[in-house]
């Protein structure tokens, strides 16, 4: 998960690098920060951990679901009515 957690990461730079752009994009970091979560999720100790923080970390990312989504639905609709992503 680590791995694929820096891949994601080093991609998010060649695309930078590629632009030539100093702006990073916000669903990149989204999508690295929701597979850390999943990461924290596949080596958490449910024995030693307070449902609380359990549920805090869930929350947390099912906030970035949605925010994802919600970004990836705006770009769908600005694609199809024809409109440029602001940069």
């Amino acid at each position: 998960m680590t791995l694929l957690i820096a891949m994601e990461f080093k991609h998010s730079i060649l695309i930078v690098t590629k632009r030539q752009q100093n702006i990073i994009q916000v669903k990149t970091v989204i999508l690295v920060s929701m597979l850390a979560l999943a990461r924290k999720f596949i080596i958490l100790d449910i024995h030693v951990l307070e449902a609380a923080k359990i549920a805090a970390l869930a929350l947390a990312l099912v906030a970035l679901g949605a925010v994802y989504w919600l970004m990836r639905e705006r770009d769908a609709w600005n694609m199809e009515h024809g409109k440029q992503e602001e940069v």
